[in-house]
């Protein structure tokens, strides 16, 4: 079956990929609820969920260092990676060996796309329907035109936080905030001054990439003493698979929460 991954490269698929290895966190724990449990043959790192299930799944190293030998060990028919959370010059590298099938996501549209066509490409459609129904049936009832300013950092030392093409900042616009930093792109470094000059009613921090903590919290204080500073679940912001499923209620009470705190 040739297909056009996301990426726009044209993939020749085999007809059933029975060994797939999965280079990303949320579209392994994808693959796992579309029950393809059996034929998951490897996996990063990083690969948390589902918790126990993957682990006795063989691991190729981390999502921006694989390990070659043991892919090759693995003797995948497929692998599934992603444009931002993996290194060119690796996927590169394991195309000239393998097939390789690329997700770009920056957008819940896009996110809903990528597991449909997983669904497809793993002769898993009707389980990746329903999964995409229950995300977008999650997101509906997010309406929520008084945006609040907010902050949302995914680093520290140095501060970190999103741009406005990013998946975290939809994310951020559907549950409700006003990225603060939506002039910039990607990851911006954010200094101490531009984190005051910005003035955001609400700090949000990320348990991802950095685990931020309530220890974390009185230094935000001080710089932004009118703010309120909240820890999120990472996970619901920026894992574009099947966790999709849970983020629409979550968001719904984050901003609940926020809104009576305020």
């Amino acid at each position: 079956m040739l297909v056009t991954d996301q990426m726009g490269f044209q993939v020749e698929i085999p007809e059933q990929p029975k060994r797939i290895i999965s280079l990303v966190p949320s579209q392994t724990e994808l693959l796992f609820d579309l029950g393809l449990e059996d034929r998951v043959a490897g996996i990063t790192k990083f690969c948390i969920h589902p918790a126990e299930q993957i682990k006795n799944k063989p691991k190729i190293g981390g999502t921006k260092n694989f390990n070659f030998e043991e892919i090759a060990a693995l003797k995948p028919d497929m692998i599934i990676g992603n444009k931002e959370e993996n290194y060119q010059v690796g996927i590169l590298q394991l195309k000239e060996n393998y097939t390789v099938w690329m997700s770009d996501i920056s957008n819940l549209v896009e996110a809903t796309e990528m597991i449909r066509q997983i669904g497809v490409i793993t002769n898993t459609f009707k389980p990746a329907q329903k999964i995409i129904h229950q995300i977008l049936t999650g997101f509906q009832d997010l309406n929520y035109p008084d945006k609040i300013p907010a902050a949302y950092f995914i680093w520290r030392e140095p501060f970190m936080s999103v741009g406005q093409d990013t998946f975290i900042h939809q994310m951020l616009d559907l549950s409700g905030f006003a990225n603060v930093f939506a002039d910039y792109n990607r990851y911006p470094e954010i200094t101490p001054e531009q984190l005051q000059a910005a003035q955001p009613a609400v700090i949000l921090l990320s348990s991802e990439p950095y685990p931020f903590k309530e220890k974390h919290l009185p230094e935000l204080k001080n710089l932004c003493p009118n703010a309120l500073i909240k820890l999120v679940d990472g996970e619901m912001f920026s894992w574009y698979g099947s966790r999709l499923q849970y983020a629409g209620a979550y968001f719904q009470e984050l901003r609940k929460a926020i809104t009576s705190a305020l």
